[in-house]
Protein backbone atom coordinates (compact mmCIF):
# COMPACT_ATOMS: atom_id res chain seq x y z
CA UNK A 1 0.00 0.00 0.00
CA UNK A 2 1.19 3.54 -0.63
CA UNK A 3 2.47 5.77 2.13
CA UNK A 4 -0.29 7.16 4.29
CA UNK A 5 -1.09 10.78 3.52
CA UNK A 6 -1.45 12.91 6.58
CA UNK A 7 -5.06 13.64 7.44
CA UNK A 8 -4.38 17.34 7.86
CA UNK A 9 -2.14 20.13 6.78
CA UNK A 10 -0.30 22.16 9.42
CA UNK A 11 -2.95 24.26 11.13
CA UNK A 12 -0.57 27.15 11.72
CA UNK A 13 -0.38 27.78 7.98
CA UNK A 14 -4.13 28.15 7.61
CA UNK A 15 -6.48 30.92 8.72
CA UNK A 16 -8.58 30.41 11.84
CA UNK A 17 -6.84 27.11 12.66
CA UNK A 18 -8.39 25.29 9.72
CA UNK A 19 -7.44 21.66 9.43
CA UNK A 20 -7.68 21.14 5.67
CA UNK A 21 -7.43 17.88 3.76
CA UNK A 22 -8.39 17.18 0.17
CA UNK A 23 -10.61 14.35 -1.03
CA UNK A 24 -11.79 13.15 -4.43
CA UNK A 25 -14.98 15.04 -5.28
CA UNK A 26 -16.44 12.16 -7.33
CA UNK A 27 -15.77 9.61 -4.56
CA UNK A 28 -17.20 11.97 -1.93
CA UNK A 29 -20.42 12.39 -3.93
CA UNK A 30 -20.64 8.63 -4.41
CA UNK A 31 -20.14 8.06 -0.68
CA UNK A 32 -22.81 10.62 0.19
CA UNK A 33 -25.28 8.80 -2.07
CA UNK A 34 -24.38 5.40 -0.57
CA UNK A 35 -24.74 6.72 2.98
CA UNK A 36 -28.08 8.35 2.17
CA UNK A 37 -29.34 5.11 0.62
CA UNK A 38 -28.05 3.06 3.57
CA UNK A 39 -25.71 1.06 1.32
CA UNK A 40 -22.48 -0.55 2.44
CA UNK A 41 -19.33 1.55 2.16
CA UNK A 42 -16.30 -0.36 0.95
CA UNK A 43 -12.69 0.20 1.96
CA UNK A 44 -11.89 0.64 -1.76
CA UNK A 45 -14.23 3.61 -2.00
CA UNK A 46 -12.69 5.18 1.12
CA UNK A 47 -9.25 4.67 -0.47
CA UNK A 48 -10.45 6.30 -3.69
CA UNK A 49 -11.68 9.22 -1.60
CA UNK A 50 -8.46 9.76 0.33
CA UNK A 51 -5.54 8.35 -1.69
CA UNK A 52 -4.86 10.29 -4.89
CA UNK A 53 -2.16 7.91 -6.17
CA UNK A 54 -4.58 5.84 -8.25
CA UNK A 55 -6.68 8.78 -9.46
CA UNK A 56 -6.34 10.40 -12.87
CA UNK A 57 -4.24 13.56 -12.63
CA UNK A 58 -7.20 15.69 -13.74
CA UNK A 59 -9.58 14.28 -11.10
CA UNK A 60 -11.03 17.10 -8.96
CA UNK A 61 -10.07 17.18 -5.29
CA UNK A 62 -12.12 19.30 -2.89
CA UNK A 63 -11.09 20.71 0.49
CA UNK A 64 -12.64 19.47 3.72
CA UNK A 65 -12.09 20.91 7.19
CA UNK A 66 -11.26 18.06 9.54
CA UNK A 67 -12.41 20.09 12.56
CA UNK A 68 -15.89 18.98 11.48
CA UNK A 69 -15.01 15.38 12.39
CA UNK A 70 -14.92 16.18 16.10
CA UNK A 71 -11.66 14.38 16.89
CA UNK A 72 -8.12 14.28 15.54
CA UNK A 73 -6.51 11.39 13.69
CA UNK A 74 -2.89 11.01 12.61
CA UNK A 75 -3.79 9.51 9.25
CA UNK A 76 -6.58 7.90 7.26
CA UNK A 77 -5.52 4.40 8.31
CA UNK A 78 -6.00 5.17 12.02
CA UNK A 79 -9.33 6.78 11.19
CA UNK A 80 -10.53 3.65 9.36
CA UNK A 81 -9.19 1.46 12.17
CA UNK A 82 -11.25 3.33 14.76
CA UNK A 83 -14.36 4.28 12.74
CA UNK A 84 -14.50 1.61 10.04
CA UNK A 85 -15.07 2.44 6.36
CA UNK A 86 -18.62 3.72 6.88
CA UNK A 87 -17.66 5.88 9.88
CA UNK A 88 -14.70 7.25 7.96
CA UNK A 89 -16.95 8.13 5.02
CA UNK A 90 -19.39 9.84 7.39
CA UNK A 91 -16.50 11.75 8.98
CA UNK A 92 -15.31 13.08 5.62
CA UNK A 93 -18.86 14.09 4.68
CA UNK A 94 -19.10 15.96 8.01
CA UNK A 95 -15.72 17.58 7.32
CA UNK A 96 -16.92 18.78 3.90
CA UNK A 97 -20.18 20.08 5.37
CA UNK A 98 -18.19 21.91 8.06
CA UNK A 99 -15.96 23.47 5.41
CA UNK A 100 -19.00 24.64 3.42
CA UNK A 101 -20.81 25.95 6.52
CA UNK A 102 -17.84 28.12 7.47
CA UNK A 103 -17.10 29.64 4.07
CA UNK A 104 -18.44 33.05 5.11
CA UNK A 105 -15.86 33.38 7.87
CA UNK A 106 -13.02 34.37 5.54
CA UNK A 107 -12.48 36.10 2.21
CA UNK A 108 -13.08 33.84 -0.80
CA UNK A 109 -9.57 34.45 -2.15
CA UNK A 110 -8.06 33.11 1.11
CA UNK A 111 -10.18 29.95 1.23
CA UNK A 112 -8.67 26.66 0.09
CA UNK A 113 -9.87 25.98 -3.45
CA UNK A 114 -10.48 22.71 -5.31
CA UNK A 115 -7.43 21.36 -7.13
CA UNK A 116 -6.56 18.47 -9.37
CA UNK A 117 -5.28 15.15 -8.09
CA UNK A 118 -1.91 15.98 -9.68
CA UNK A 119 -1.71 19.22 -7.66
CA UNK A 120 -2.70 17.43 -4.44
CA UNK A 121 -0.11 14.71 -5.06
CA UNK A 122 2.51 17.45 -5.42
CA UNK A 123 1.42 19.06 -2.12
CA UNK A 124 1.61 15.70 -0.34
CA UNK A 125 5.01 15.01 -1.88
CA UNK A 126 6.32 18.41 -0.77
CA UNK A 127 4.95 17.85 2.75
CA UNK A 128 6.56 14.41 2.80
CA UNK A 129 9.87 15.83 1.54
CA UNK A 130 9.76 18.59 4.16
CA UNK A 131 9.10 15.98 6.82
CA UNK A 132 12.08 13.96 5.62
CA UNK A 133 14.24 17.09 5.55
CA UNK A 134 13.20 17.91 9.11
CA UNK A 135 14.01 14.33 10.18
CA UNK A 136 17.37 14.55 8.41
CA UNK A 137 18.11 17.88 10.08
CA UNK A 138 17.24 16.46 13.48
CA UNK A 139 19.42 13.39 12.85
CA UNK A 140 22.28 15.61 11.62
CA UNK A 141 21.89 17.82 14.68
CA UNK A 142 21.97 14.79 16.98
CA UNK A 143 25.05 13.43 15.20
CA UNK A 144 26.70 16.84 15.40
CA UNK A 145 25.97 17.09 19.12
CA UNK A 146 27.34 13.59 19.68
CA UNK A 147 30.39 14.42 17.57
CA UNK A 148 30.79 17.70 19.43
CA UNK A 149 30.93 15.83 22.74
CA UNK A 150 33.58 13.52 21.29
CA UNK A 151 35.47 16.54 19.93
CA UNK A 152 35.28 18.21 23.33
CA UNK A 153 36.83 15.15 24.95
CA UNK A 154 39.49 15.02 22.27
CA UNK A 155 40.02 18.75 22.63
CA UNK A 156 40.45 18.37 26.38
CA UNK A 157 43.02 15.63 25.83
CA UNK A 158 44.81 17.74 23.22
CA UNK A 159 44.78 20.74 25.53
CA UNK A 160 46.08 18.61 28.39
CA UNK A 161 48.74 17.18 26.09
CA UNK A 162 49.68 20.65 24.92
CA UNK A 163 49.95 21.85 28.48
CA UNK A 164 52.15 18.96 29.63
CA UNK A 165 55.15 19.76 27.46
CA UNK A 166 54.85 23.40 28.39
CA UNK A 167 54.77 22.45 32.06
CA UNK A 168 57.75 20.11 31.65
CA UNK A 169 59.58 22.79 29.77
CA UNK A 170 58.84 25.24 32.52
CA UNK A 171 60.27 22.81 35.06
CA UNK A 172 63.36 22.34 32.90
CA UNK A 173 63.73 26.10 32.61
CA UNK A 174 63.60 26.41 36.40
CA UNK A 175 66.38 23.89 36.92
CA UNK A 176 68.74 25.76 34.67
Amino acid sequence: MAAEPPVAEAEADLPDGQDIFYVCKKALESLKAKLKAGEEVSQDLVNELTFPEKLADDEVMVPVDMRGVGEEFDDVESMVEKLGPKGTAEAFVKARDYFEANKDKEPEDERPQPMTAAEWKKVLEEDFDEGEEEEDLLEDEEEFEEGEEDDDDAGDAEEAGAEEPAAKKAKTDKTE
